[in-house]
């Protein structure tokens, strides 16, 4: 029986095992982790992840041929093909500070491959990693080898949270890298016939290590370069007039376009867009490409002029303060159907609000008020090392309140910004919640979900991103 391990329980490793697990009955899975509270979660029925059919996996294989397990050392040493997905947070010191990717969890992991192997080992990068890391792994991985052998393999993940089961079982494609000698083909088809299990051939493409470790970072800028492409339309649609939805609609046509990734938002967030867009800035200044690492900057700049466009939009609106006010915040993770909230702009947000002296409630139905506080309370970076290692959140923000539905986060509120795009907030009862609010009462729409023209019947004074601009809101312009 084939043996799989995968180093790191996270957003990756769990899902991805889990339906590896599932798709191939005949291979043994076990995702381990140094983290107990995380294993003790896989191992119960509340998860540690909220992923859409994540639970229903997980339940058909565990026990079974899906292991969740503490024993790192025992599971790495028994394996066959050992995926490696750990954190490879921003550095936040030393060389590359702000933009390279600190790879200490990585090494680490290297270093106790080679110390426990017995047999030949397939190592597979499923992290996000710069390019020419498994070099750097092959070097450690060779260097302690006690006559054993390792292949590298780069096989990076291209889920969607919030899609993820789906994506697994439905991938555009499987990307496999490895070297070009025939251990290194030998390595690759191995791994291919895992997927193989339930993935077409031809959706299994099979590359140079560094290929595929690039294509991971590509993919993932390009995909934020859409989202900034279109928020900085949305500023140009409010200052002449026009309205964002339909000018992304009529590009969207073009089918050397598509529609996808063209709505205009309050900005991108997610573990890999802004890091890996750093560490693609920062492999383009190792290799003297100064213009190329400031084209890609510009994604990020965008996205931070987007969010505090946003805030600025929302004081200005309310008579230039928010100081005293109370200011309801409905969603908080970075997209609707997940729990995730790495870098998600909700944190920005909240603190260019509370940087005016606002009292927020905050309202998400995946999110816990210990993540909201620990989020807010956290360095940038730092929400990207494992848990145990995070700086300890302190007492909290004082003036932020975690309530867990949308009418008490905004009962006595003086404005209401959306957030996250969940179905729920489209069908909320808001001749309700404008009947509870102060008044003016203010909606500012950073998703485009709500009707603007039906809030306005109601009452609200109402900013959607890119729309035509309230009357009131012209007479109040946000200075950028």
């Amino acid at each position: 029986m084939v043996k799989i391990c995968c180093i790191g329980a996270g957003y990756v490793g769990g899902p991805t095992m889990a339906v590896i697990a599932l798709k191939c009955p005949s291979i043994e899975v076990a995702v381990v982790d140094i983290s107990v509270s995380r294993i003790t979660a896989w191992n119960s029925d509340q998860l540690p992840i909220y992923e859409p059919g994540l639970d229903d996996v997980v339940k058909q294989c565990r026990g079974k041929n899906l292991f969740f397990s503490t024993e790192v050392e025992k599971h790495v040493s028994e394996a066959d093909i050992i995926f490696v997905s750990v954190n490879t947070p921003t550095k936040t010191r030393g060389l590359g500070a702000g933009k390279a990717a600190d790879l200490t969890y990585w090494e680490s992991a290297a270093r106790m491959i080679a110390d426990v192997s017995k047999n030949d080992k397939i190592v597979v990068e499923k992290s996000t990693v710069p390019v020419k890391t498994a070099e750097a792994i092959e070097k450690i991985l060779t260097h302690n080898s006690k006559g054993i052998n390792y292949q590298i393999l780069s096989n990076p993940e291209f889920l969607a949270e919030g899609t993820a089961i789906q994506d697994l079982f439905h991938p555009d494609r499987v990307l496999i890298g490895g070297r070009d000698t025939p251990e290194g083909q030998k390595a690759i088809q191995t791994l291919k016939e895992v997927y193989a299990h339930w993935v077409p051939e031809d959706r299994i493409i099979c590359t140079n290590l560094w290929s595929a470790e690039l294509s991971k970072l590509a993919a993932n800028a390009f995909l934020a370069q859409r989202i900034s492409s279109v928020n900085a339309m949305s500023a140009l649609c409010e200052a002449t007039g026009a309205d964002v939805t339909q000018v992304s609609n009529a590009v969207g046509k073009d089918t050397r376009i598509g529609p996808k990734f063209l709505n205009a938002s309050v900005g991108f967030g997610g573990s890999c867009f802004q890091k890996d867009i750093l560490n693609l800035v920062y492999i383009c200044e190792c290799n003297g490409l100064a213009e190329v690492a400031n084209y890609w900057k510009q994604v990020i700049k965008v996205n931070d002029y987007q969010k505090n466009r946003f805030v600025n939009r929302m004081v200005a609106s309310m008579f230039n303060t928010v100081s005293g006010k109370k200011v309801a915040v409905l969603g908080f993770a970075f997209k609707k159907d997940t729990g995730d909230t790495r870098e998600t702009p909700a944190i920005d947000v909240c603190k260019g609000l509370l940087g005016d002296n606002a009292h927020l409630s905050i309202y998400d139905p995946q999110v816990t008020q210990e993540q909201i506080q620990r989020d807010l309370s956290m360095k940038k970076f730092d929400w990207d090392h494992p848990t145990h290692l995070q700086p300890m959140s302190p007492v909290g923000v004082k003036q932020v309140n975690v309530v867990w539905n949308a009418y008490e986060a905004t009962k006595d509120a003086h404005g209401v910004c959306i957030l996250t795009e969940w179905d729920e907030f489209k069908t909320l009862d808001f001749k309700r919640i404008y009947d509870n609010m102060q008044k003016p009462a203010f909606v500012f729409d950073g998703r485009n979900v709500v009707d603007a023209e039906k809030l306005r019947e109601i009452g609200f004074i109402v900013y959607s991103i890119g729309k035509p601009l309230d009357a009131w809101l012209k007479d109040m312009p946000a200075v950028a």
